[in-house]
C-alpha cells in the first residue's frame, strides 16, 4: 500500500489538519510551514500537536510531508534573498521538532543567472549552515522540471546536493511525477527505466515521498503545470502504475493537482481503490 493525502491549511492547527484528513479517507498530509508566498510562520501549540499526535496514531498515518514556502531561494544571485532563504530554513527545520519524524520538503532554488555548478554548491552551503547533528526531520530535496533556472531538474543535480552536504544522512528525495515528466524523464512509457537510473545516481533508499500530480505539458516541456488525476498528459492508467508500482510502497504519496476539496476526496477516492 501507499499513504495518500494532499495539502491541508494549517490555520486551524494540527489536530485540524489530522480530523480534516481522516474526513478526506486519506492516511498523510502536507502542509506549508508557513505562507507558501513567505512571510511569518504560525507558532506551534504543544497540545496540539499531541492532538495530532494520537490521531496519526490511531488511524496508523504515513510520514507527513511539511513543505517550504516558495520564496525560500538558497541560490538566488541577491546575497539578501539567499541569507533571508537560509534564515526561513534555520527557523522552518527548528520549528518541526515541534512535530518530530516527519519529512520537510522544499524546492531546491534557482541560480538566477549563476549557473546550475555555482547554485548546487550554494544550496550545499545553506544545508551544511541549518541542518544538525540531533535533527529529527529528514529534509527532502524536490525534483524539478527545469523551468527558467532551476536546481535539481536532474537526478545528477540533486546527487551534487547531497554529496557536498556533511550531514547527508538527514537527506532524502521527494519525487513530483509532474516536474519529472516536464523534465524530460518518461514515467508513462519507462517507469521501471526512470526508477532504476534513480537508484543508480541517488539510491532508491533516499526516495522518501512522491507529489503525485498529472501534467498539463508533453515529456520534457520544462513547464511545470500541474493537472488534475487522469487529464493530463500522464493519463490514469500511468498514475495508476506509479501508485501501484513495488518499488514506491509505504511512501507517502501528496496530490498538488488543481482541485478544491471535493476534488481531493475524489482523487484520494481513487487512489485508495487502486490499493
Amino acid at each position: 500500500m501507499i499513504y495518500i493525502g494532499c495539502h491541508l491549511s494549517v490555520t486551524n492547527g494540527y489536530e485540524a489538519m489530522g480530523r480534516q484528513m481522516v474526513d478526506f479517507g486519506g492516511n498523510t498530509f502536507a502542509w506549508f510551514t508557513r505562507n507558501p508566498r513567505g512571510g511569518k510562520a504560525k507558532d506551534i501549540e504543544p497540545e496540539d500537536v499531541e492532538k495530532l499526535q494520537q490521531i496519526l496514531q490511531e488511524k496508523k498515518f504515513g510520514t507527513l510531508v511539511a513543505h517550504a514556502s516558495y520564496t525560500m531561494n538558497l541560490c538566488s544571485a541577491k546575497p539578501e534573498t539567499r541569507a533571508n532563504a537560509l534564515d526561513m530554513l534555520k527557523q522552518d527545520l527548528q520549528r518541526m521538532e515541534q512535530v518530530p519524524n516527519q519529512y520537510y520538503n522544499f524546492h531546491p532554488g534557482s541560480h538566477t543567472g549563476q549557473g546550475p555548478e555555482t547554485g548546487i554548491q550554494q544550496i550545499a552551503d545553506g544545508l551544511n549552515q541549518a541542518l544538525f547533528p540531533e535533527m529529527q526531520t529528514t529534509v527532502l530535496l524536490e525534483t524539478m522540471a527545469g523551468k527558467g533556472s532551476e536546481v535539481g531538474k536532474t537526478f545528477e543535480e540533486l546527487r551534487e546536493i547531497i554529496d557536498r552536504t556533511t550531514l547527508s544522512d538527514k537527506l532524502g528525495v521527494c519525487l513530483d511525477t509532474c516536474h519529472v515528466w516536464d523534465g524530460g524523464y518518461d514515467v508513462v512509457n519507462n517507469l521501471d527505466g526512470v526508477l532504476t537510473q534513480f537508484d543508480k545516481i541517488i539510491g532508491l533508499d533516499r526516495l522518501k515521498a512522491i507529489h503525485f500530480n498529472d501534467s498539463k505539458n508533453e515529456c520534457g516541456a520544462a513547464k511545470d503545470r500541474h493537472e488534475k488525476l487522469g487529464q493530463g498528459y500522464i493519463g490514469m492508467e500511468a498514475m495508476k502504475r506509479i501508485a501501484t508500482h513495488p518499488t514506491l510502497q509505504n511512501l507517502p504519496f501528496i496530490l498538488e493537482t488543481p482541485n478544491d476539496d471535493a476534488g481531493y476526496i475524489e482523487e484520494i477516492t481513487i487512489v485508495n481503490s487502486w490499493m
